[in-house]
């Protein structure tokens, strides 16, 4: 995402992106993904570097995504005193009776579209990516 386009609503390959879910978090890197079902693999991942501000569930569904408001860009330049390269908006479902609206602010977004196994098995081709917490026997 280009620092110019920061103000619009991302833009995410065709497919069935139902699902949501937070794969890896920590100070480097926000890992969401996501699929139109999360039991056996995930097939696209958006990759917030350096993620600031982060305010969604671990899990969600059906995510409609959206240029942030002046509001919440407001709301990003106060609790960090400055504004980041990637602000993403968006409304989901979390489980509750509203969508809930979530808000990530980070100096970038990569959007990688490859299938990831998020359990074990022994076909599994070499290379083939493999969710963080998936571990071949013996490990």
């Amino acid at each position: 995402m280009d620092v110019e386009d920061r103000h619009a609503g991302i833009q995410l390959p065709e497919g069935s992106w139902w699902d949501w879910d937070v794969v890896a978090w920590n100070a480097g890197q926000l890992r969401l993904a996501a699929g139109h079902d999360l039991t056996y693999q995930h097939d696209l991942e958006l990759v917030f570097d350096d993620p600031a501000l982060v305010s969604c569930p671990t899990s969600f569904h059906d995510p409609t995504f959206r240029a942030p408001t002046p509001d919440e860009i407001l709301t990003v330049t106060r609790h960090l005193g400055e504004q980041l390269p990637v602000v993403v908006a968006f409304e989901a479902d979390a489980g509750g009776q509203e969508p809930v609206s979530c808000l990530i602010a980070a100096e970038r977004l990569e959007i990688v579209r490859e299938p990831v196994l998020r359990h074990w098995d022994e076909d599994t081709a070499p290379g083939r990516r493999l969710a963080p917490w998936v571990r071949s026997p013996g490990q």
